[in-house]
Parts: structure tokens; sequence; C-alpha cells
């Protein structure tokens, strides 16, 4: 069991996203999503401190929540958001990384952290090896 002061965590500052319900979830977490959309051009993304200021795509991740058919697991993945993008940009922790076992020709990385109301998250990156993209895949709390 990992503790939420463990070296190695990122604290963030922000908080889960509250509530039960999934529909006001969702509204929270996208309108959080949206001012970052409308930041950019083209394809939602944000720097990353880890991988020396570099893009990590977001349009993945709301796609993948999409995908979910379980409204349990969609609020569970959807209220850490905005403790996710903030690890993103601003940690510098080592991740624990390894190769897709289903496509080689990729490398998941995840991160730990702790919200400010002390639950322990995982952010999951997803980088292509030929081209050196970065998706954000998932996030998820961390149950062990």
């Amino acid at each position: 069991m990992i503790k939420p002061n463990t070296p190695g965590v990122f604290r963030s500052r922000c908080s889960r996203v509250s509530g039960e319900d999934l529909r006001i979830i969702y509204k929270k977490s996208y309108s959080f999503y949206k001012n970052l959309k409308a930041k950019t051009r083209r394809m939602p993304y944000v720097r990353s401190a880890y991988f020396n200021k570099e893009k990590i795509f977001l349009e993945l991740f709301w796609r993948h929540l999409n995908d979910k058919k379980n409204f349990r697991d969609k609020v569970r993945r959807a209220r850490y958001f905005p403790c996710a993008i903030e690890l993103i940009e601003k940690t510098r922790i080592e991740p624990m990384s390894r190769e897709n076992p289903n496509k080689r020709s990729e490398i998941f990385h995840r991160f730990l952290g702790v919200s400010r109301d002390k639950y322990l998250f995982v952010v999951q990156v997803k980088e292509r090896k030929k081209s050196g993209n970065k998706w954000l895949m998932s996030v998820f709390p961390w149950e062990k």
C-alpha cells in the first residue's frame, strides 16, 4: 500500500471533482478540458515538465472515457482529470515505464499522484516510439 507522503508520489494542489452524479462530474471535468482546448488551435495539449516541455495530447483520454460502458468507471476516472493535468504539467518525478505488451511500438508511463483531499491516483501516458508523440491515456484511482 502506497501512502500519500511517500517519495515518488506527486502532491497535487487541486482536489477531485466533487459530486456523485455522472452529469455533474462529467460537466465540471469537461469544462476544465474545454478551457484547455480553447487555448490551442488544433489538438488540445498540455506541456509536461518531466518530458522537457513536450506536448501531451488530451483528446485520446476523452475518446477512451466515452468508450466505457460502465457509468461508475466513467465517474471515477473523470473525477481526477484536473489533478491529472496538474500532475502532467508540474511533476518531475520519474514514472514507472514499460513497453506495451500488445504493441511493441508503444511505451506506457505511469505517474503516481495524490490529490489535495488525500486520494491516490495514477496517470497513464502513452508514447509512440516512432513519432515520439505522447497521449494522456487514462486517469484512475490507485486501489491496492
